[in-house]
């Protein structure tokens, strides 16, 4: 029997569900990622290092077609996320940017950012080195990592040093 192909979804959730959503996707044994930072949290008597969901109201679960009824099931799902009346597939190289971009970097945080795609540029040092992708903006230091099938940009401080643009071919000739 041939087993079917896993890809990776977005699902969406109640609001301050996502950790639940985790906890009952692993008790069912389906293969999921809650993207979590550290963030510092101040109450009246005390500060507090709490980890939150990158992603509010998402959970990423790696599943195929039958296991989509299994995931209707846990309590907090409200829906796969969907791109042009499909589930929305998430590739996997996406996944595994911000498990390394969250490895690498402490204080992250999301934008989001309307996928108007301008240099293609290839990065040549750092943690992401030899990974290609379209910047968004560069100011100083910061440069915006996009995402496009997420629609958000994780950012973090790279020197521009480790950025090399890709000539791209307009009209016959090359253009940076």
């Amino acid at each position: 029997m041939e087993l079917a192909a896993k890809n990776w979804y977005a699902i969406y959730t109640r609001t301050r569900w996502e950790k639940k959503v985790a906890r009952q996707l692993s008790q069912k044994g389906i293969e999921h990622y809650c993207p979590l930072v550290k963030v510092q949290r101040q109450w009246s008597d005390r500060k507090k290092i709490i980890f939150e969901p990158l992603f509010n109201s998402y959970v990423f679960v790696k599943i195929d077609e039958r296991e989509h009824t299994q995931i209707t099931n846990v309590e907090g799902y409200i829906n796969l996320v969907y791109w042009l009346k499909k589930p929305a597939v998430i590739r996997s190289e996406e996944i595994d940017a911000i498990k390394k971009f969250l490895d690498d970097h402490d204080q992250v945080h999301l934008e989001k950012v309307n996928v108007n795609l301008e240099d293609q540029v290839r990065i040549i040092g750092g943690p992401f080195m030899e990974l290609e992708g379209k910047v968004v903006e560069i100011k100083s230091r910061t440069v915006k990592v996009l995402l496009p099938s997420l629609g958000f940009a994780l950012v973090a401080e790279l020197d521009k040093v480790n950025i090399q643009l890709i000539p791209q071919y307009r009209s016959g000739k090359y253009v940076s």
